[in-house]
C-alpha cells in the first residue's frame, strides 16, 4: 500500500527529490516573482524522535492499532503551513500516543469504550486535511493520553437507492475511492473540494467543507439525507427523508460539529448521474471589481452555474491561466447528454451578463464530455484547474524553498465585499511586508453575496515562520471580522480559529452546545479543545 508522507501532502512516492527540487526552484521563483532561499529538507522519518507512547491499547483492540513512529507523526498534525512547517523541521509538539484503525462500527464502539475508561482523548482523523488546527492532538494535561481515530478502513458505498437517487457510504471513503464506486452505476456525489485526493466523507460532513460547485448546491450540508455517528452515549442516526420540519434538525447538529458531538460513522448522500454535457468560457474583465459587477448579476440571474470563480489578475498569472493584465471569471455549466443544447443557451445568456459589465472572451465557450476527466490544459480554463488541484503539492515545495504560502477565505454580503476586500489586503500586506503578495478569488457566490478566497506568498523568515504567518493571521482576521466577514466559509474552526470563533458565535448559542456536549460526551473526550471548552 502507498504511504503518506509523514509531514506533508501526499504519498512517499509521489514527493519531489531534492535533485529535482534544486533544479526546479530558479524557475519556480522566476515565475512567482518571489526570492526564496537555499533549498532545504524535511527532516527524515528515521531522524525523528517523538516521546514515548503514553498509554497502549487492550489486547483486543491491538489489531487495529499502532503506535509506530510513521503512524504517529503522519497523524501529529494537519495540512495548514504551519503544520507542514512543524512536520518539515521534524517538530511533532502533539503526537498521538495510539493510532486507531476501526474496520468498522463496533471497533469504533470499542475504542471509545477503552478511551472512557483509560482517561484517553479521542481525536477524529478524517483524511488529515484540517488546515485550520482540526485534527492535532493537543489536549488538556487532565486526559492521560490520546488516540488518534482514523476511519479510512471503512471506505464502502454500503447500499445505492437508484429510485431516489442516494447512496449510503461510509465516513473514511475518501473521494477518489467514493466516486469510483458510484462510477459503476454512472452516478457522482459530484463534490470535489481541493482536497479531494485525501479527505474522506465524514471529515467533510464534519467540518461542512465547500466542494467544486460554485453556486447553489456549494456546501456538503446540501447533499445529506441523513447521518449516523457513534458517541460515548450511544448511537446517533437520523431518519432518511428529503426534508424535515420537525424541530431542530439532528443532522445539521452534527454538520460542522468537528467531532465534538460524535464520531461520524456513515451517511445516506444524494447522487446523480454523472454530467455528460458541459460548456465553459474564461472571460477576461480589465477591473476586479467589474467581474465582481458580473458574479453579482449572475448569482442574482436564476441561471446556476457549476462554475462561476472570479480570480485577480496576479492569481491568474501565477496559475498560468493569463498574462497578468486581467481578472479571469472561469465560468462553467454542466448537465446530461440531452441537455447539451440548454447548457449551451444558458453558457451564452450568462456570457452577456458578461458584456454589459465589461467582460471580452476570445473563444467563447468550450464543450467538454466530462471535465474531471478532461487532461487538456491547454486553455486558461484547464490551466487553472490544473494549477488548483496541484496546489498542496507545491506548497510542500514552497516550504524548502522559504516561501511562505498560505490561504485563508470567508463571506460577506455584496454591499459589503469592496470594504472587506480593501481592508483585509492592506492589514495583510502591511504584515507582510516587500517582497511578498496577497491576491484573490471568489470560490462561491450566492444572490446575496461572495465568498473571498485569499492567498498570502512571501519570502520567508527562516526559522521564524510560525511567528511569521501568526502575524500575517491575525492581523487579516481582525480586520475581516471587523468588516463582518465569517471566520471560514468551509475551511471548519478547528483550534487555530477558535479566539475568533468565540466573538463571531452568540453566547446563549455557546451555552447550548456546551449543554448538549455534556449530554453526549460527559467525560469531554471527543477532540476537546475544538468549538467550546468542556469540563
Amino acid at each position: 500500500m502507498r504511504r503518506r508522507k509523514h509531514w506533508g501532502w501526499g504519498y512517499e512516492d509521489d514527493a519531489w527529490s531534492a535533485e529535482q527540487l534544486r533544479a526546479a526552484a530558479p524557475g519556480l521563483e522566476q515565475h512567482l516573482r518571489i526570492a526564496g532561499g537555499e533549498v532545504e529538507h524535511a527532516v527524515a522519518l528515521d531522524q525523528v524522535v517523538l516521546p514515548a507512547p503514553r498509554v497502549a491499547p487492550p489486547a483486543r483492540l491491538e489489531p487495529i492499532c499502532s503506535s509506530d513512529v510513521h503512524s504517529r507523526a503522519s497523524h501529529a498534525w494537519g495540512k495548514s503551513y504551519a503544520d507542514v512547517v512543524r512536520g518539515f523541521r521534524g517538530r511533532f509538539d502533539f503526537p498521538p500516543d495510539v493510532v486507531a484503525r476501526p474496520r468498522g462500527e463496533r471497533d469504533v464502539e470499542a475504542v471509545l469504550e477503552w478511551a472512557a475508561g483509560a482517561n484517553v482523548a479521542v481525536i477524529p482523523y478524517g483524511g488529515g486535511t484540517s488546515v485550520t488546527g482540526g485534527v492535532q492532538c493537543e489536549v488538556p494535561a487532565r486526559f492521560d493520553g490520546t488516540v488518534s481515530l482514523d476511519l479510512g478502513a471503512m471506505d464502502r458505498v454500503l447500499q445505492i437507492d437508484e429510485v431516489s437517487q442516494a447512496a449510503c457510504i461510509q465516513a473514511g471513503a475518501i473521494g477518489p475511492v467514493l466516486e469510483q464506486q458510484l462510477r459503476a452505476l454512472d452516478l457522482t456525489l459530484h463534490f470535489y473540494p481541493q482536497s479531494f485526493e485525501l479527505s474522506t466523507l465524514g471529515g467533510w460532513l464534519a467540518t461542512r467543507a465547500g466542494g467544486h460547485v460554485a453556486t447553489v448546491e456549494t456546501h456538503i450540508d446540501d447533499l445529506v439525507e441523513s447521518l449516523r455517528a457513534v458517541t460515548p452515549s450511544g448511537a446517533w442516526q437520523s431518519r432518511r427523508l428529503p426534508g424535515s420540519g420537525a424541530g431542530i434538525s439532528p443532522d445539521r447538529m452534527l454538520l460542522g460539529s468537528e467531532g465534538i458531538l460524535g464520531v461520524i460513522t456513515e451517511a445516506w448522500v444524494r447522487v446523480r448521474p454523472r454530467p455528460q454535457a458541459h460548456s465553459l468560457a474564461a472571460v477576461r474583465f480589465g477591473e476586479f471589481s467589474d467581474g465582481i459587477d458580473a458574479l453579482r448579476a449572475i448569482a442574482q440571474s436564476g441561471l446556476r452555474p457549476s462554475n462561476c470563480r472570479l480570480i485577480d489578475s496576479e492569481e491568474a498569472r501565477m496559475t498560468g491561466a493569463a498574462d497578468g493584465t486581467d481578472a479571469l471569471l472561469v465560468l462553467g455549466f454542466e448537465g446530461p447528454l440531452q441537455a447539451q443544447a440548454p447548457v449551451g443557451e444558458l453558457l451564452d445568456r450568462a456570457l452577456l451578463l458578461c458584456a454589459q459589465a465589461g467582460g471580452e472572451w476570445d473563444d467563447g465557450a468550450v464543450r467538454r464530455p466530462r471535465w474531471e476527466e478532461d487532461k487538456s490544459a491547454g486553455d486558461a480554463v484547464g490551466a487553472w484547474r490544473a494549477a488548483f488541484f496541484r496546489a498542496p503539492y507545491l506548497r510542500d515545495a514552497f516550504v524548502a524553498m522559504g516561501i511562505l504560502s498560505e490561504t485563508f477565505e470567508t463571506a460577506i454580503t455584496w454591499e459589503r465585499f469592496a470594504a472587506l476586500h480593501s481592508a483585509v489586503s492592506a492589514a495583510a500586506m502591511d504584515e507582510i511586508g516587500p517582497g511578498g503578495r496577497i491576491t484573490c478569488r471568489i470560490s462561491h457566490v450566492y444572490s446575496d453575496g461572495p465568498a473571498p478566497y485569499f492567498t498570502v506568498l512571501a519570502p520567508a523568515r527562516r526559522g521564524q515562520e510560525l511567528e511569521q504567518w501568526a502575524q500575517i493571521k491575525q492581523a487579516a482576521t481582525n480586520a475581516l471580522l471587523a468588516a463582518g466577514g465569517t471566520i471560514t466559509h468551509h475551511h471548519g474552526v478547528g483550534r487555530d480559529h477558535r479566539r475568533w470563533y468565540d466573538r463571531q458565535r452568540p453566547e446563549p448559542f455557546a451555552a447550548a452546545l456546551q449543554a448538549a456536549k455534556r449530554a453526549i460526551d460527559p467525560a469531554g473526550l471527543l477532540n476537546p479543545g475544538v468549538l467550546i471548552d468542556s469540563a
